[in-house]
């Protein structure tokens, strides 16, 4: 890696947002330095990076860019191959649609219902994800009837923007009892062809990795010492 091209990326191993963007990273084959972050305990620098503290953040050729979303769109402009975004702006602007879908709605809820410590509320947010999720699954059959990806033969950056939370999907199942619905074929589909990824493979972890770490969002309050 030379210095004209040297690139940093922050990231923390168990965040899916800075997942994502390691995904992408490897997608197009760049060079990068990976630093990971304790999120205890965050180092000076980083937080000179990421004005909002957090993973992901990238620098590259002294641009400092953070937010995983606004990451993998400038590395889709600074690096156009392979393209991960469409060339029509129609099928760009679905893409755009789903990612904040993502971000604004169902990782929000599926957080929210992780940290849920009221009985009574077990069977409203386990109705809201099971919605999500079938939201989802008929969104994938509208926009590529064919498949295998949300957007058609191809991976795109919708792609890698819900697949690393789908990773961690078996700690909400084991934690809350939240899975896949059965009838959510065509999510189910596409997750095997994303696990056949090299990209993904790569980097995956098992789910027991996540089970573990999830717990402090799991437990009662009255747990957490």
């Amino acid at each position: 890696m030379t210095e004209a091209t040297k690139m940093e990326l922050f990231t923390a191993r168990v965040c899916p947002y800075a997942h994502r963007t390691r995904l992408v990273l490897m997608e197009k084959g760049l060079d990068f330095e990976l630093v990971e972050v304790d999120l205890q305990n965050k180092p000076e620098r980083f937080l000179q990076v990421s004005a909002y503290g957090k993973v992901p953040a990238l620098v590259h050729d002294g641009v400092e860019i953070y937010e995983s979303a606004i990451i993998n769109e400038y590395l889709e402009e600074a690096f156009p191959e392979p393209p991960l975004m469409p060339r029509e702006p129609g099928p760009r602007a679905q893409l755009r649609i789903w990612i904040d879908y993502c971000d604004d709605h169902f990782l929000g809820d599926h957080y929210a219902a992780l940290k849920n410590q009221d009985p009574e509320k077990e069977g409203y947010w386990k109705d809201k994800i099971d919605t999500h999720l079938h939201r989802i699954d008929q969104a994938m059959r509208d926009l590529s009837p064919e498949g295998p990806y949300w957007l058609g033969a191809a991976p795109s950056l919708l792609d890698f923007a819900y697949y690393p939370f789908f990773e961690r999907l078996p700690a909400w199942a084991h934690y809350r009892g939240l899975g896949l619905p059965e009838d959510c074929e065509r999510i189910a589909a596409w997750l095997d062809t994303m696990a056949g990824r090299p990209s993904v493979s790569a980097i995956a972890n098992p789910p027991d990795y996540y089970i573990e770490r999830y717990a402090r969002y799991a437990r009662a309050p009255a747990a957490a010492e």
